[in-house]
């Protein structure tokens, strides 16, 4: 009788101390499930503290990093997803938080990161089965690098069909070509300008660089070289300088429209997993 009294005053207080964890992890788990992502993260951190055998260790941490990720504070996001990895108990879920850090890296515009932690996934024979997925991170990287044409082929790659590679497909199609406004400018000063839509702005500059280059070849027939010259100089190469740059700015413009547009529709419309 003395020994099962002995051993229950043992382990009453383990017994005791992993049903306070356990109110512990429950409390911080609905402040998260409510939206108070900061109250839930001190919770969490309080959960860490006294979990001294490191069973909620990987839990914790993932759902510190949900919820730095859920409140914008992407850099301590990755910290926390990082210490999710290093304390992963098994594969499956290193691969897990491993790709937390990824779609914190692409949200924070850090893709040079993410390609490389893609890189370093995709050679780790333990997750050969899981290329889809990893091929899924590398598409969005793209299209927040504004590299369309690129992740609807990565995406083409899961599925020929894929919806997100249609979507990158027709967004690379709407798209402006710079090289070719710029050409064009050289060439007819104020087409650039049409090519994008902006009329008023390329009447401008044929009207300009017409009349320029009108006064700047008079004046040197009537052999007023000196005007000719600063004509030229001052006035014809500033608009046809102008021309071609304005035809590029706007090609630029109108390329962040296009792929913002897509953005806000994927962001909105998109039933899929997003970063």
């Amino acid at each position: 009788m003395r020994k099962v009294i002995l051993v229950i005053l043992l382990i009453a207080p383990s017994i005791f101390a992993q049903s306070e964890l356990i109110i512990q992890k429950e409390y911080a788990d609905n402040l998260f499930n409510s939206g108070q992502l900061f109250d839930a993260i001190s919770e969490y951190k309080r959960l860490q503290f006294f979990d001294t055998e490191g069973k909620y260790r990987f839990y914790s941490n993932m759902k510190i990093g949900e919820a730095y990720k859920g409140g914008g504070r992407f850099d301590d996001a990755v910290t926390y997803f990082a210490n999710a990895e290093r304390t992963a108990p098994n594969d499956s879920l290193f691969f897990d938080a491993a790709v937390n850090v990824i779609r914190t890296n692409i949200l924070r515009r850090t893709n040079d990161n993410a390609h490389q932690l893609l890189d370093k996934l995709e050679k780790d024979l333990r997750f050969n089965d899981r290329m889809n997925e990893i091929n899924y991170w590398r598409g969005w990287n793209y299209i927040f690098e504004d590299k369309w044409l690129i992740a609807s082929l990565v995406f083409e790659k899961i599925e020929k069909n894929h919806p997100l590679a249609l979507i990158s497909k027709q967004t690379d199609k709407n798209k402006y070509s710079v090289n070719f406004a710029k050409v064009i400018s050289y060439i007819l000063p104020g087409f650039g300008q049409f090519y994008t839509g902006n009329y008023l702005s390329g009447l401008m500059s044929i009207g300009w660089v017409g009349l320029t280059g009108y006064w700047t070849i008079n004046s040197f027939v009537e052999k007023r070289v000196f005007d000719g010259l600063v004509i030229g100089n001052l006035l014809f190469l500033r608009f046809y300088r102008g021309n071609y740059q304005n035809a590029e700015q706007f090609t630029i413009e109108k390329n962040i429209e296009v792929s913002n547009k897509s953005l806000i529709n994927l962001q909105n419309n998109y039933q899929g997993i997003k970063p």
